[in-house]
């Protein structure tokens, strides 16, 4: 069977842009949805359960996509990695019902939330197949997921909500259509790939499964790949926890009404991200290529690029929101809404501020610069934990945006001097294996 190339790196990210768009509009027209059909509440409840299964499947996806993606030297074989994330996704539904019992909510927001874990749990079978297709530089198929994906949650999830006046329902909605995509295409994409990479081939010669869509759980692997990507799944546990602490001090203290309105603002950052994430992770495999090469000139020059490029859609995003907020989200939402533009545009300093802190974020994890991660985020989550427990309280929902905007510009400056630091160990030459 004829090898599959990889695209170019303007191609990927043109595909990754299109595919995150098209994503990013549909779940963000869940909340429009939401806000619409229903109220305020109705958006903070499948907020709060956005919120509570996050950090959880963050913790427990080990950010494998990430490690795959930059495994330059294929040291595992996709086997082992679906193997430890079918094992670690079904802890991450232990711990999402455990902490949904504990916590005391209402049975139908405990519903929701474990609806929505249910969701996650297929999402996250999907990412790992992501991670091996982006691996493979054919982010086209990962784009065409995503607009299969996107509009088909939207779908299911309207339905459910408009006939039924329930969040529930819309987040069963969610999930069928996330479970839809897996086994329909998500599945069937990377076994194509699977079979004509040569790489791939040879490896799972030497398996003793000669499917390789079969999960590996060999003891020892397993045991390295987790210790490998721990500190990864730590990070992306607490930059989780970093977006979504001010929500849980925003519903203790205000409501559940008050934190629908927050999230409503706050989702409006996805118009930047998605062109964040379609460049970082288009580039992530090429940046890894240049750091496992020695070529430190490559590496600059590109993670320049891309943090300029993101200093640029961080400033575009606040005069947005300063010259035409209000406007913006009175057409979107509703009016009530739209009484917080000024809330709007801290949301959007935040996230400009964010957005040239997640592109250095991808530099050092193109370095491999994993455990460093660890005390880095404990500092960035600390200040946004600490922050909102100071301001939420006595301030309100500005409070919280300002908790985002003190946590972001910790994460730069920290970021950057690892990014340093690794510029300045990168190893002078390396044969790659390929």
């Amino acid at each position: 069977m004829e090898q599959i190339k990889p695209l170019t790196l303007r191609r990927n990210f043109s595909w990754t842009f299109a595919g995150n768009a098209v994503y990013a509009a549909c779940q963000w027209g869940m909340l429009v949805v939401l806000a619409k059909l229903g109220s305020p509440e109705m958006v903070g409840q499948f907020t709060l359960g956005l919120a509570v299964t996050a950090p959880a499947i963050m913790l427990t996806n080990l950010s494998l996509r990430n490690v795959q993606a930059t495994d330059a030297k294929h040291k595992y074989q996709f086997s082992d990695y679906l193997g430890l994330r079918s094992i670690a996704t079904t802890l991450g539904l232990l711990i999402i019902s455990a902490i949904t019992i504990a916590s005391g909510y209402r049975w139908q927001t405990s519903l929701v939330i474990l609806t929505i874990g249910l969701a996650k749990g297929f999402e996250s079978i999907s990412d790992v197949f992501y991670g091996l297709i982006q691996q493979h530089e054919r982010m086209d198929r990962i784009a065409i997921s995503m607009m299969i994906k996107g509009p088909l949650s939207l779908l299911l999830l309207a339905i459910g909500v408009y006939f039924t006046r329930s969040v529930l329902w819309g987040s069963v909605g969610l999930a069928i259509a996330w479970a839809i995509v897996l086994f329909s295409y998500d599945i069937r994409s990377g076994a194509l790939l699977l079979k004509t990479s040569p790489w791939g081939t040879s490896q799972h010669k030497s398996t003793t499964s000669q499917n390789p869509l079969r999960p590996r759980w060999n003891l020892k692997t397993l045991g390295q790949l987790t210790w490998l990507s721990l500190p990864l799944g730590l990070v992306m546990m607490l930059i989780s926890l970093n977006s979504n602490i001010p929500r849980y001090f925003i519903e203790s203290y205000l409501g559940e009404r008050e934190l629908g309105i927050f999230a409503a603002l706050a989702y409006l950052m996805v118009a930047g991200n998605m062109v964040i994430l379609a460049l970082g992770q288009s580039a992530s495999p090429r940046l890894a290529k240049y750091y496992a090469m020695g070529n430190s000139q490559a590496f600059r020059t590109l993670l320049i690029k891309l943090v300029g490029m993101g200093g640029a859609i961080g400033v575009v995003a606040v005069l947005i929101a300063q010259v035409a907020g209000r406007e913006l989200l009175t057409i979107i939402y509703r009016p009530e809404y739209a009484q917080h533009s000024d809330l709007f545009v801290q949301v959007m300093v935040a996230a400009g501020i964010g957005y040239i802190a997640s592109f250095l974020g991808y530099g050092i994890t193109a370095a491999r610069y994993f455990v460093i991660q660890i005390p880095l985020f404990i500092a960035v989550t600390g200040t946004c934990a600490i922050a909102s427990l100071w301001f939420i309280p006595s301030l309100g929902l500005p409070g919280a945006a300002l908790a985002l905007i003190l946590a972001a510009i910790v994460q730069t400056v920290f970021t950057l001097g690892v990014v340093v630091y690794a510029l300045h160990k990168i190893p002078k030459s390396e044969e790659m294996e390929i």
